[in-house]
């Protein structure tokens, strides 16, 4: 229960919602507890009246008081309408805040966390965690608070009728409970392993139609179509133990509730004789037993339902409580110059261990094109992460217009930086809006759609589709080839017209000829920002005004194109395989 405490400040801010489902619940069961009562003294009357007044007296007196019972019906079902209104809504409610919290959670924690869990993970405990949390926030609290207010209302009213009686009534219905929840917890449990069982076929299906291609490529229907099967049929055997147990559940009440019932005619009976009871206290009994069932029987589901959310608060806890390795504590105004520096700048991977930069010294000006060039896993992405500060560097320092990097306002930075990344992102979107998403101008033309997917050389792609910049892209941009994605995605940082141009390999899956046409495109406006190009081909970073080599995060030649060639090192050899082959 520790982990649910996190909830109390929800529960201070819609008080209201908490403190009018109580007081609603009061009155509705107020009322549903005065109807056995009303039922009693009808019987008790009429008993009376019939032998007293003759049987006309008796019908108009029936009618009075089903009519009081029907009244008090209405009144019971107004106010049970009115609790469900308040807390069911208020549980709502803070689902959605609660989700809201997690996601925004979400975007302020680094790329580090993100590497070290899986999305899968970071989906189920905003949706299937948060949902568990809010069946405690609804109908778990509304049936606890329900359970204690009705069973001290009606244990009250049967003690007023007979205290002997009650206590042997009442003796079974523990014996309920607890059975019941020895039931709720293995439908729990046997409900869990079909939800897993019910994940691996979904991700079966997601990865069968995801790769597709692949697998008839290899002609691997057959293989596929029997991994399905095998999890469908585990589904089915996991689902049908549930439904034995479920079929288990509502016996056991009915049975608990008979016995209950037993007793109460049984026990009434004799205490009738003796004038202990009435005929109409018998009556009422039979009611208030009934009226007992659902709240006792509710404390097994209400309990697993108290364990599974505590359960799920505490992983949410667990996400809610990890703080950002760094965060942006500067919210000044900044206006990038163009100008960058590293000094010495070591990295190492806290999660894997690996130094991917050793003493790197770069700098470079407004204007400047830096090119880094290597062999995979020479650590030329890891610059770029840096320079984003999505990490700190071990030692060293990287320095912004002349101010250490985690001084300055990093998200005023990054608005005026614009990313090509190595893996190509497009949402599930038209073109148009997968472009505009690169901006911070709500006013984009399609002219300047135009101007920039031009630049890009991704133009003419985009006009052949019927629906031209409207075009709906499909999962991750499923329907454009790499090259078309590339462009794309280069076409989106254009349009943030940033001051400083980052693009990791960014046009490897394009031919030399198209290669040639960006590039040339992406010269014309150099001078009004800062370039920095990673890539292991020559032909992409070969007029950079400055290229650095790099080799298991050191560097080991730098200097322009000529310069490196005429050294005759690491980069005039990887000149020559290229043009080789």
């Amino acid at each position: 229960m520790k982990s649910l405490r996190y909830l109390n400040k929800y529960f201070v801010k819609y008080k209201w919602h908490f403190l009018l489902g109580i007081v609603f619940t009061i009155i509705s069961n107020y009322f549903g507890v005065k109807m056995p009562v009303y039922v009693k003294e009808t019987v008790d009357n009429l008993m009376g009246t019939t032998k007293v007044t003759g049987l006309e007296t008796a019908i108009w007196l029936s009618l009075k008081l089903g009519g009081i019972y029907i009244l008090l019906s209405f009144l019971k079902g107004f106010f049970l309408f009115l609790m469900r209104q308040t807390i069911i809504i208020m549980s709502r409610l803070i689902e959605f805040d609660l989700k809201n919290e997690i996601f925004q959670h979400y975007q302020r924690l680094d790329m580090a966390f993100f590497k070290r869990n899986s999305t899968g993970d970071l989906m189920n405990r905003i949706s299937e965690d948060v949902g568990l949390v809010r069946m405690y926030l609804g109908p778990g609290i509304m049936y606890t608070i329900n359970l204690v207010i009705l069973s001290s209302m009606i244990i009250f009213q049967m003690t007023q009728i007979s205290a002997k009686l009650t206590l042997f009534v009442l003796l079974p219905l523990p014996v309920m409970s607890f059975l019941i929840y020895k039931v709720s917890t293995k439908i729990n449990k046997m409900s869990k392993l079909v939800q897993e069982e019910q994940s691996l076929l979904s991700t079966i299906a997601q990865e069968t139609f995801a790769g597709i291609r692949i697998i008839k490529a290899y002609n691997r229907n057959e293989e596929t179509g029997q991994k399905f099967s095998n999890s469908t049929h585990e589904y089915q055997k996991r689902s049908m133990k549930l439904v034995l147990i479920n079929a288990l559940f509502l016996p056991t009440i009915i049975f608990l509730i008979g016995i209950s019932t037993l007793i109460t005619i049984y026990l009434g009976g004799l205490m009738t004789y003796e004038k202990q009871i009435s005929l109409g206290g018998i009556v009422a009994f039979v009611f208030f037993v009934n009226n007992l069932t659902w709240p006792f029987a509710s404390v097994g589901w209400v309990t697993s339902i108290i364990q599974r959310a505590a359960a799920s608060q505490n992983r949410i806890n667990d996400f809610l409580e990890t703080k950002p390795e760094f965060e942006n504590s500067n919210h000044e105004e900044f206006d990038f110059k163009g100008e960058i520096e590293f000094k010495n700048v070591s990295f190492t991977y806290p999660d894997t261990g690996i130094k991917a930069l050793d003493c790197i010294r770069f700098k470079i000006k407004k204007g400047d094109t830096l090119a880094i060039v290597g062999r995979t896993g020479s650590g030329k992405s890891t610059i770029l992460q840096l320079l984003l500060r999505q990490y700190h560097c071990d030692s060293g320092e990287i320095l912004i217009d002349g101010k250490n990097l985690q001084e300055i306002n990093s998200d005023a930075f990054r608005d005026q930086s614009g990313i090509v990344p190595q893996d190509v992102f497009l949402f599930s979107d038209t073109i148009a809006n997968n472009l505009k998403f690169g901006s911070n101008d709500s006013t984009i033309t399609n002219e300047q759609l135009v101007n920039v997917t031009k630049d890009a050389h991704v133009y003419d792609n985009i006009i052949e589709f019927p629906d031209k910049f409207e075009t709906i892209l499909g999962e991750r941009g499923v329907n454009l080839s790499g090259g078309q994605k590339q462009r794309v995605s280069i076409a989106r940082a254009l349009l943030r017209k940033p001051k400083l141009l980052l693009l990791d390999d960014c046009l490897s899956a394009v031919d030399t000829e198209t290669e040639n046409t960006i590039l040339n495109n992406l010269n014309k406006d150099h001078q009004n920002r800062t370039t920095i190009v990673v890539s292991h081909r020559i032909s992409t970073i070969r007029n950079a005004n400055y290229i650095l080599v790099l080799d298991n995060g050191k560097i080991t030649e730098q200097g322009t194109h000529e310069d490196l060639l005429s050294k005759n090192g690491s980069y005039a050899e990887m000149h020559r395989k290229q043009l080789e082959s």
